[in-house]
């Protein structure tokens, strides 16, 4: 009832009924589970593209028949699929890393960031580790340099402990009126004292001198004022030359009484070479030195900054021996190290590595322990006004940033080693239970959406070949809104010459498979070329099954039958392990079994288009169900928009407006023969009302795929005309 008006004018309402929508709905989500050689474990990932997939799980391997996995889920790609991959776990994997303290690397099983970020983020077990499990890590290298060290001081002695050379001891040196630039460009004249700490210590016996790697500090003025500086190559900043006398001061400020003669001094980063077994490469041609960053400066912080790159040092995963496959520079050891200023982009070196790295996790610190496997420096530790050192406590990586003066570790190269594939000695045979546990990521509709599930491969076992058929088809059951592909037991079809006994194998096989219209069931393993290993391949065919469906949704509708010569021809098929012929095809097909066979001028065909149901019914057909599968998702969501609105009149029929268009739609297009929806007072009573439920009946006849066809030739006499024959043969 309209508002009356209590002046003259003009009311305008609206109603809207136009709540709710038939969407249309896009098929094409696969997903399968199994032992790829790389990738994050127990997580599901997308993938879109073959080079995605390359790129995220790797390549095909022929070790215990990997490939067909690979190959079963690259084949559901190139029918223009989506997919969704999950790589399982397995007893054996590992992580390659580097170990902390140890002549030989400790386990590490990282599955994916969850994990990391759950359980290794503080691991204190290894200092790196590959970004996943899997022997593909062994032998990269991670190469990380901060500024330990400014310069590099020869000294004419082979005794640097007697005169107080070691590492964490100070060194001075007296300026007089020096030219010093300021940052603004000026020149001021500068007399005090220059200061440093030794951050490394090598003695040279043969030739009588030796030489100290020195970290400068700051600068005293004559009055006493001391201030920070950053060492800058061409003496900008000044820095220790040739002909300075230094002196010695331990780590409790007090000077040791010796000095010495700076003879030599070159820039320590310009030595500096990434610890590479198969390549000589410096470090400054990869990025310049670094140094505090403009956070720390702020927060009088001291050190913050590392360079970390990866390499693939024996060319294992590049084919380039010493190739660098990733680059993180200036990253901070600040927990909330920023990379300009106060910004949000945060470049603490654990988490940026976790978000940003394809190829390493971060655990451990390596400034609190010398690891002589590993051959880390010592620590370099910073110190204050009095030359005493920075506590561990103050020196950890991770703090904030504040007040803070972060410890060194110079210049240090890690190798990954230890990494495992599924069994010992490099096995990539998946158990079923893994499987099982993989798979499972795709049995909550409400969390995962998905349009197939692809069985790949059976395992080496029949019965737990079945156990993972049944498994998929239970878990499509229980969602109702997906397809499970499955394919035979591979050694009941694979290099066995007789046709009659590949046919009995096949019908004994799928006797014990769950019967299903969530299902369907095919007779192939085709032969295929497998490009990066340079073989052909049998290879199970249910991802092209499921393929076939997708394609199906792409040149026609969901409700067409994916098989036959329009719209049933594989990909990439040269011939199959089992062609059955008509008689065997007519023992099979009553067996919900659609065969695969190879017909003269068509190629490889899908020849039948059953679903696994047990019994005679319009769901025993491949697109009757995803006729219903496709409604089914769209009127869902024109359904949801009811809830919470008012069962009544105006409710139900803004429902049946929106799905009878849809429905004539679907009809147009030749799914449905008719159709009839039913939503009002005789459904909805008021029993249903006042128990607070929306009912609406949709009743559906869809179209049927030709599956036999009889063609009858009839010769007549001359004389006979046809009106008199017609419906005597």
């Amino acid at each position: 009832m309209a508002t009356p008006q209590l002046s003259p004018g003009v009311l305008i309402r609206e109603v809207d009924l136009t709540v709710g929508r038939a969407e249309n709905v896009l098929d094409n989500l696969g997903a399968i589970a199994g032992p790829f050689s790389i990738g994050p474990i127990n997580e599901p990932i997308e993938i879109s593209t073959e080079q995605q997939f390359i790129n995220t799980f790797g390549t095909p391997l022929s070790t215990d028949r990997q490939y067909e996995y690979w190959m079963a889920a690259e084949a559901f790609l190139s029918y223009g699929g989506v997919l969704k991959v999950v790589r399982v776990g397995g007893g054996a994997l590992n992580n390659a890393n580097a170990g902390v303290g140890l002549a030989f690397t400790t386990n590490a099983r990282i599955d994916n960031l969850d994990d990391y970020e759950e359980n290794h983020e503080y691991d204190q077990t290894f200092y790196w580790a590959a970004r996943n499990a899997g022997t593909w890590g062994n032998g990269a290298k991670v190469c990380v340099i901060d500024n330990a060290a400014d310069q590099t001081l020869g000294v004419s002695t082979t005794n640097l402990s007697a005169i107080g050379a070691v590492v964490g001891h100070g060194i001075t040196a007296t300026l007089s009126s020096v030219d010093v630039p300021d940052n603004d460009g000026t020149v001021n004249t500068f007399s005090g004292h220059l200061k440093g700490i030794i951050t490394g210590v090598r003695t040279d016996t043969t030739n009588g001198a030796s030489k100290i790697d020195v970290r400068i500090t700051s600068r005293v003025s004559a009055a006493g004022t001391e201030f920070n500086i950053e060492y800058a190559e061409g003496n900008e900043s000044r820095s220790f030359d040739e002909g300075d006398t230094i002196n010695f001061v331990n780590n409790s400020g007090i000077n040791t009484g010796t000095s010495q003669l700076v003879i030599t001094n070159e820039d320590w980063y310009d030595a500096q070479t990434l610890g590479l077994t198969n390549s000589t490469l410096y470090w400054k041609t990869i990025a310049p030195k670094p140094i505090d960053s403009n956070y720390a400066n702020t927060h009088s912080s001291r050190n913050d900054t590392m360079h970390v790159v990866v390499v693939d040092d024996d060319g294992d995963i590049t084919g380039i021996q010493g190739s660098i496959i990733e680059r993180h520079l200036n990253l901070s050891k600040a927990l909330d190290g920023a990379a300009d200023g106060e910004s949000q982009s945060k470049t603490f070196y654990k988490k940026y590595i976790a978000s940003n790295s394809a190829y390493v996790w971060a655990g451990k610190s390596p400034v609190d322990a010398y690891d002589s496997v590993q051959i880390t420096g010592p620590i370099a530790s910073g110190f204050s006004t009095a030359f005493t050192p920075v506590t561990t406590a103050d020196g950890l990586w991770g703090l904030n940033a504040q007040g803070v003066q972060f410890s060194s570790v110079g210049n240090i190269t890690y190798e990954l080693l230890g990494g495992l594939d599924y069994q010992e000695g490099g096995g990539m045979t998946a158990e079923l239970s893994d499987l099982i546990t993989g798979y499972g990521y795709f049995d909550n509709k409400d969390e995962i959406e998905i349009d197939y599930l692809i069985m790949g491969p059976g395992l080496a076992n029949k019965s737990e070949s079945q156990a993972k058929a049944n498994y998929l088809i239970s878990i499509a059951n229980d969602r109702k809104d997906c397809i499970a592909t499955i394919s035979p037991h591979r050694a009941d079809i694979v290099n066995i010459a007789n046709s009659a006994t590949q046919t009995d194998n096949l019908i004994s096989y799928y006797s014990a498979i769950s019967g299903s219209s969530y299902a369907v069931l095919d007779t192939g393993y085709k032969y295929t070329f497998d490009r990066f290993n340079n073989e052909f391949r049998y290879i199970p065919t249910n991802g092209d099954i499921a393929g076939l469906m997708v394609r199906t949704s792409i040149v026609a509708y969901p409700w067409f039958s994916p098989a036959g010569q329009q719209r049933g021809v594989l990909n990439n098929a040269n011939k199959l392990a089992y062609n059955p012929n008509k008689a065997q095809r007519d023992q099979l097909y009553p067996q919900r079994i659609n065969s695969l066979i190879n017909q003269k001028g068509s190629g490889i065909i899908l020849f039948g288009d059953k679903t696994a149901l047990g019994y005679a019914s319009a769901f025993d057909r491949i697109n009757v169900r995803r006729l219903f599968l496709t409604v089914e998702q769209a009127l869902e969501g024109a359904a949801n928009a009811q809830l919470f609105e008012l069962n009544d009149v105006n409710t139900r029929s803004n429902f049946v407006n929106i799905v009878e268009p849809y429905l004539r739609d679907v009809q147009a297009k030749r799914g449905l023969f008719d159709f009839l929806v039913v939503c009002d007072e005789t459904n909805n009573t008021p029993d249903v009302i006042d128990n607070n439920e929306f009912r609406a009946d949709i009743y559906l006849k869809p179209a049927k795929s030709i599956n036999y066809v009889t063609l009858t030739f009839v010769a007549t006499r001359t004389g006979v005309a046809f009106e008199e024959v017609v419906g005597t043969v």
